[in-house]
């Protein structure tokens, strides 16, 4: 049987292996064994953290990049209209009605001699403000009445579920042409209200599984014993772990309820004249898709585009909020 050698013999005999290593150009033990590093840990110090993480790979997502300039452009217009049109969209001619592309107006005229350049910027600013405001009162209203029925449970978690099934069974659409149609508003309130009043279910079962998840980890455990109280729990510790599918429901739910409106607007329930919708101009164009099909089309790859590009940024970012999809 050999001898064993000496503790001191084999720290020397390692130490002798590292100079080796060394002075040959050869990577450190652990970089070697690891493969490779965590960059973030290399550069920064410390690890980075969900947020920070995602962030980093969505500047490096040109699906990303390209829906955010997108979105962005439309945000601008929404704001600010009168810098890339020159016209009031209400302004109309009827002796150019049907015309095509002129100097000064390159989307041509609709039925009713309107420019459909002006009307499709300013529908913008329309369909923009009903989504982003829709899709802030679904989260908002959704999250809490979710999230406070994962923690706490019981009764109300019961109650809230079968409420939401029942919401769940009423056709979108019937439901706007039914509830919209004797309202004689001509503003976006009575529009924003009902996306709300259907629209929250989903965002409310999608908060509470996210927290019924967030609360069985350890850390919450601990907190709990330690003693901190449900309001710390569930806005120090559960809701910053449980708010990302949230957010990428509700970004790809923004372009869901602009195409909605634009199709309650269609049907002549949702936004009414004078009010510049891209769903009233498409509704209006419709008899003359033959003659001025222009008028139609503009408005409707608007509406389009649009849409896309939210569904884009909201799978974009899934796939960075979702470590199982990196």
């Amino acid at each position: 049987m050999p001898e064993l050698e000496p503790e001191g013999d084999i720290a020397a005999t390692g130490v002798g292996v590292a100079t080796d290593l060394a002075r040959s150009g050869a990577p450190p033990l652990e970089k070697a064994v690891g493969g490779r590093e965590d960059i973030a840990t290399e550069v920064s110090g410390k690890p980075r953290s969900l947020w920070s993480d995602a962030w980093h790979d969505l500047r490096r997502n040109p699906v990303f990049i390209a829906s955010a300039l997108v979105i962005l452009f439309l945000v601008l217009i929404s704001l600010w209209p009168s810098a890339i049109t020159w016209e009031s969209p209400l302004r109309c001619n009827l002796s150019k009605a049907q015309e095509g592309s002129q100097p000064g107006h390159p989307f041509g005229f609709d039925g009713q001699g309107c420019d459909v350049y002006t009307r499709t910027v300013y529908g913008a600013r329309t369909s923009v403000t009903v989504g982003a405001l829709a899709t802030l009162g679904v989260a908002l209203f959704g999250s809490v009445l979710g999230g406070l029925a994962g923690f706490f449970g019981g009764a109300g978690d019961s109650i809230l579920s079968r409420i939401t099934d029942i919401f769940f069974a009423i056709p979108v659409v019937l439901g706007g042409l039914v509830l919209l149609s004797v309202v004689t508003s001509n503003t976006v309130w009575p529009v924003i209200g009902f996306m709300v009043l259907l629209g929250w279910p989903q965002i409310s079962r999608i908060a509470r599984g996210s927290v019924i998840t967030a609360k069985q980890n350890d850390y919450v455990q601990a907190a709990r014993a330690l003693g901190a109280s449900n309001s710390r729990l569930l806005l120090r510790h559960i809701t910053p772990n449980a708010v990302a599918p949230v957010i990428v429901v509700a970004t790809i739910a923004l372009g869901t309820y602009i195409a909605l409106e634009a199709t309650l607007s269609y049907l002549g329930v949702g936004l009414k004249p004078p009010t510049v919708s891209w769903g009233i101009d498409i509704s209006a164009a419709s008899p003359y898709i033959r003659n001025a099909p222009h008028a139609l089309l503009w408005p409707s790859g608007a509406l389009a585009l649009t849409v896309l590009a939210f569904i884009m940024l909201g799978d974009a970012v899934r796939d960075a909020l979702d470590p199982r999809l990196r």
